[in-house]
């Protein structure tokens, strides 16, 4: 038996068992990758896959203790990777970060010319995706460090921290009449048409709670993945926005110095929908070069290698915020 075996089988079941889209990944024939199939199931003297005909059809019950020695084989030779990459190359390499659009595009930018700064060798890739696409990015060893606010946590393939808190704000054109209240309310939002983000995206999930708490059914006029593409809308006067805090900086920022020029004015909206904890996240048991864990410590101020460390081999509670 021998690793590109290993990687055939882990393909084929990550391919949903579909042979052709496993070859296509792995840059090889469909045929090749069939016939290391049955040479390993030969070899182990079982099934991994029932098959009818020539198509796989399922993964039997030995098939399926295969594919978690097949895991932990693969992981432990992506984590001897990794230690040589660390100590022969000098700091070197590609960074791969999963994230979301709100963290790439708010969050990110400075942490990573942060890194940039401190390993001027290693370049930087950037994976972008929903938080359960960045779940599976990390699983499936595209990218080292995942960071999302939703997800993350229920994936018991990784090992996820709290990393910041963050809430929502409305985001209102300067004459609406919400912006000259003291105080809003959740009614009072509810009677507006709401621009927000799409419900798998930054904190959508407590935004819905919060009205059905209150039995509140809101008017969602556009919903999107993108804080710029809601904060247009809302200028365009389409609705009331409700947007990550880290994404309207500079409608804050146009409002302290400009007088809202802009056209817009945010008003804090974490008492109507609540906190929200951004995770950061790291596949189980993998091996962690020294620049990924400076590029943690970059993201928070209540992360470290000795915390991130103890977390990995288990100890995730140490941690809250």
């Amino acid at each position: 038996m021998n690793l590109h075996q290993f990687r055939f089988v882990q393909e084929a079941a990550r391919r949903n068992l579909n042979l052709t889209e496993a070859a296509k990944a792995l840059h090889t024939s469909q045929p090749g990758v069939s016939k290391a199939i049955i040479e390993l199931e030969e070899e182990l003297g079982i099934d991994i896959f029932a098959r009818h005909g020539k198509r796989l059809k399922r993964i039997t019950e030995p098939g399926q203790h295969v594919l978690k020695s097949i895991e932990l084989i693969m992981r432990e030779v992506g984590n001897l990777k990794r230690i040589g990459e660390q100590y022969s190359a000098e700091d070197s390499g590609t960074l791969s970060i999963a994230t979301t659009h709100t963290q790439a595009r708010y969050v990110l930018p400075e942490k990573v010319a942060a890194l940039r700064t401190a390993y001027p060798k290693v370049n930087i890739s950037l994976h972008q995706g929903a938080p359960d696409q960045v779940a599976r990015m990390l699983i499936d060893e595209v990218a080292e460090i995942g960071i999302a606010t939703e997800s993350l946590a229920a994936y018991s393939e990784l090992v996820t921290l709290p990393c910041y808190e963050w809430q929502h704000m409305l985001v209102l054109p300067v004459d609406h009449p919400l912006a000259q209240k003291e105080r809003i309310t959740l009614e009072d939002v509810a009677l507006e048409p709401l621009i927000t983000y799409h419900p798998s995206f930054t904190g959508r999930t407590k935004i819905d709670l919060a009205f059905a708490a209150k039995k509140l059914e809101p008017r969602i006029a556009l919903e999107a993945i993108d804080s710029d593409v809601i904060k247009t809308y809302v200028r365009l006067g389409l609705g009331v926005g409700i947007a990550a805090e880290m994404a309207v900086r500079d409608v804050q920022d146009d409002c302290e110095n400009n007088g809202g020029k802009g056209g817009l004015v945010v008003r804090p909206a974490g008492v109507l929908f609540g906190q929200n904890v951004a995770r950061v996240a790291f596949k189980r048991s993998a091996y962690l070069r020294n620049f990924v864990y400076t590029f943690a410590e970059l993201l928070s101020t209540r992360l470290n290698r000795n915390l991130i460390a103890k977390a990995m081999d288990g100890h995730v509670n140490d941690y809250e915020l």
